[in-house]
């Protein structure tokens, strides 16, 4: 996608102040380019802002916090600074988490009607903010009227008579079969049995059908039609159970489908396994899949924050994954996360004295790779919940319980304390996981080698606990971007470390310390060719002039 660069005007020395942490509350200008390399936000609507007094998060609750997201003004820095939200299924559903579709072109009545969505895209977009919808193509609700009309068809069929997809067309919507098989639950009244690998109430769709195929296009032109700027595919793993090639070729017959409306759509996938798997599924042409290796409690992102590995690896993991992927598709747009709705919140993966820093770090570590990278909402503020489901989609902690806007979460979420407070608590401590959050986004936003650039690892200079990598951009940077390659240093130890530039060649010309991150009070320094690193520090150099 072509870069549209409306601004760009770096001021390096008062952006080394504003980045590290001055009071300021002026921000440097930033460099506004409009494409896939973005910050995305994924939002659980029903958990995060209650407009109307129900208790459950809604549409316009999400329009009345864009500012907090993004206000769309550079030169405040009272906002996230993120730049695309992903919603989680907004359709109307049986049950909470709303991934049992009943209706593909409406929005549930919990979250209010398609005027509110038009309302909130319209506001997104004055901000600059894109909006994707989630998108479940492997399965409906076993409520939804395809299933209801075959379901019926198939109870009422004659004992003996085959079915007949010209009597109805719906039973070529779904897997059923007379004979049982793994992953299948019987249908009540009949000798059928139908696929729903998830649960009986979702029935996996057949998406070979060229009928459930074109259902899905017509899906993604209604969205698009009202301002919706690309979707997040679930389970891509799923469309076809264990067969990566026909998932595959079915995930590509959606994407050309949104690219034939609007070239400009963004498409994420998930394919929750190893990237070695998850690699092949960019040969569809969609742009972006989940990088799961580096997610989770047991990911590289945890294991280096933790000092479990090296940071290192940390940097030459990105760039074997760029040479695997690319091998698929030289366009792939990575998409770098840590946390999401399926996965236990960070605060719970450290302890000790130095949890809080850790879960800072990791944040900022996610933010640091290259691609889109996403923000589970409440991590910013060290949201804790773990164990099933509704705990890892507790309210937004907007302020104390009971404050206006605050949704009562799911029904069968536990009850447990957030161990850092509330957003009301924590924006004017300096020290704060959501001050340094901010920072770490205004960072990425800053310089954008950061997502868009390539690694290329100085292991001269890097050790057990630091690493040195340049970022480089050129080929992705309009000519007049500045700053279209940096070099990044990063400590995850736990104590400060001194680095001499000069020793290495590569980092010839990088002597402008033009911004510092740092998980406590110190911050990094740089006077001639002596950097120094404090412990969980993180340094962005750029070229000198």
């Amino acid at each position: 996608m072509k870069n549209k660069i409306i601004s760009c005007i770096l001021a390096s020395l008062f952006m080394c102040t504003a980045l590290s942490g001055c009071a300021s509350k002026k921000a440097p200008e930033i460099p506004v380019i409009d494409d896939f390399y973005r910050t995305t936000y994924e939002i659980f609507v029903y958990s995060f802002y209650d407009s109307d007094g129900d208790g459950i998060g809604d549409l316009n609750g999400v329009t009345e916090k864009l500012d907090y997201i993004n206000d769309g003004d550079p030169s405040t820095t009272d906002d996230l600074g993120c730049n695309e939200i992903w919603l989680m299924p907004i359709c109307p559903s049986t049950t909470y988490h709303k991934y049992d579709v009943t209706d593909y072109l409406n929005v549930d009545p919990e979250y209010g009607t398609l005027d509110d969505y038009k309302k909130l895209v319209e506001e997104a977009h004055k901000r600059g903010i894109r909006v994707i919808n989630d998108t479940v193509m492997n399965h409906t609700s076993s409520s939804h009227p395809w299933f209801l009309e075959a379901k019926k068809y198939l109870q009422n069929l004659p004992s003996g008579e085959a079915p007949n997809p010209q009597d109805c067309p719906y039973i070529d919507y779904y897997h059923f079969t007379d004979k049982a098989d793994k992953g299948y639950n019987k249908l009540e009244g009949t000798d059928y049995y139908y696929e729903c690998q998830f649960w009986s109430e979702m029935p996996d769709l057949n998406l070979d059908n060229t009928s459930v195929q074109k259902e899905f296009a017509d899906y993604a032109k209604f969205w698009l039609d009202l301002g919706c700027d690309g979707f997040r595919m679930d389970a891509v793993t799923s469309f076809t159970t264990e067969n990566i090639g026909e998932s595959t070729k079915e995930l590509g017959t959606f994407v050309k489908a949104v690219k034939d409306i609007n070239p400009d759509a963004y498409i994420v996938g998930e394919a929750w396994t190893s990237s070695s798997s998850y690699s092949k599924y960019y040969a569809s042409g969609i742009d972006s899949l989940f990088d799961f290796d580096f997610s989770g409690s047991e990911g590289l992102i945890a294991k280096c924050a933790k000092g479990k590995m090296t940071p290192i690896r940390y940097v030459q993991s990105q760039i074997d994954e760029d040479e695997l992927y690319s091998s698929y598709n030289e366009n792939y747009v990575n998409a770098p996360f840590y946390t999401n709705h399926d996965m236990a919140r960070s605060a719970g993966y450290y302890t000790g004295k130095n949890a809080k820093n850790s879960i800072k770090l990791s944040g900022a570590l996610n933010l640091l790779m290259s691609g889109n990278a996403f923000i589970y909402y409440g991590e910013e503020l060290g949201m804790k919940g773990s164990g099933q489901d509704e705990n890892k989609r507790a309210p937004m902690q907007w302020a104390s319980e009971g404050s206006t806007g605050m949704t009562k979460g799911p029904a069968n979420m536990d009850k447990f304390e957030m161990p850092y407070g509330s957003l009301e608590d924590q924006k004017d401590d300096p020290d704060s996981i959501y001050n340094y959050y901010k920072k770490a986004i205004s960072l990425r936003n800053t310089f954008p080698a950061i997502a868009r650039g390539k690694c290329s690892l100085i292991e001269s200079l890097s050790g057990d606990r630091n690493v040195l990598w340049i970022k480089d951009a050129s080929d992705k940077l309009d000519d007049t971007i500045k700053d279209s390659k940096v070099l990044l240093a990063l400590n995850n130890g736990d104590e400060s470390i001194e680095i001499d530039l000069g020793k290495d060649d590569a980092t010839e010309g990088f002597r402008t310390l033009s911004a510092t991150l740092s998980t406590g009070t110190d911050e990094a320094t740089l006077e001639g060719d002596k950097l120094i690193l404090p412990a969980g520090g993180i340094a962005v150099i750029t070229m000198s002039n």
